[in-house]
């Protein structure tokens, strides 16, 4: 039988295991942040430029008290919109760590984001998302169960739906993001079918489209791994003018990366 609950990162209590940080990021999430990229994910996107936050063994230990500071360094920079985003690898393999993490954010008003999968939902994530993210920034990988395996490695596409109508039913707000793979994703018909599923969710604020680009092979290459879209061109600006007109249809904003 197939394992469909990823299972979670396990690491001493008030420590995250990191794969890197980032300061003065400005494409994961509202306004300038500080960008936490935790290690371990259970999947295997065809065009992960991360790849070696794959591993779960990997990464380095921080205590979350060092990371808060660190962003309370940042705060001044933050203004009105900017805060931490947590991405990944796969932030909710380690959500009973980031409770923690977000709790003490949340005290010091610092704005809390999560860029995930959705592909896992318990008691921990649904606390997270529930009383601690102020946003989520949900992957959109494929429409069609098919095609969500061959790009990801994984079965059940459905996850990522269940977790976007929990965050529905909370009311909260939620960003979705979708990797435009000419060819694969980028497909009328798989635009059409992402904006049907969603376009009565009222609280999506934004759909982003991720154009697809290579700068990740040198790490699969690194890895010793077969990057299996190396063929795979990049969008045309008429692509991209494309899928953002047919979404427009479905979502009040449709933003390019």
């Amino acid at each position: 039988m197939l394992n469909l609950k990823p299972s979670p990162i396990k690491t001493a209590e008030n420590i995250l295991r990191v794969h890197s940080i980032e300061s003065f990021g400005t494409h994961d999430g509202p306004g300038i942040r500080f960008i936490v990229f935790l290690q371990g994910c259970k999947l295997k996107c065809m065009y992960c430029h991360n790849p070696d936050s794959i591993a779960t063994s990997g990464g380095k230990e921080y205590h979350i008290e060092e990371l808060v500071q660190m962003a309370i360094k940042m705060k001044s920079y933050f203004g009105k919109k900017g805060g931490v985003t947590v991405s990944g690898g796969e932030p909710m393999l380690q959500a009973k760590a980031l409770i923690l993490f977000f709790k003490r954010l949340k005290e010091e008003g610092i704005n809390t984001n999560i860029d995930t999968n959705g592909r896992i939902l318990n008691h921990f994530s649904t606390e997270l998302l529930d009383d601690y993210a102020d946003l989520i920034m949900l992957d959109i990988k494929h429409m069609t169960e098919e095609g969500y395996i061959a790009l990801t490695g994984k079965p059940n596409k459905e996850i990522a739906f269940n977790f976007a109508k929990h965050r529905e039913d909370s009311g909260k707000k939620m960003w979705l993001r979708y990797v435009l793979i000419p060819g694969i994703t980028n497909k009328p018909e798989l635009l059409h079918a992402l904006g049907k599923h969603f376009k009565d969710y009222k609280t999506i604020e934004q759909i982003e489209l991720q154009p697809y680009h290579k700068l990740g092979i040198h790490k699969w290459e690194a890895l010793g791994w077969d990057y299996e879209l190396k063929d795979a061109r990049e969008n045309t600006e008429e692509e991209l003018i494309e899928a953002s007109n047919i979404l427009s249809n479905y979502f009040k904003k449709v933003k390019v990366n």
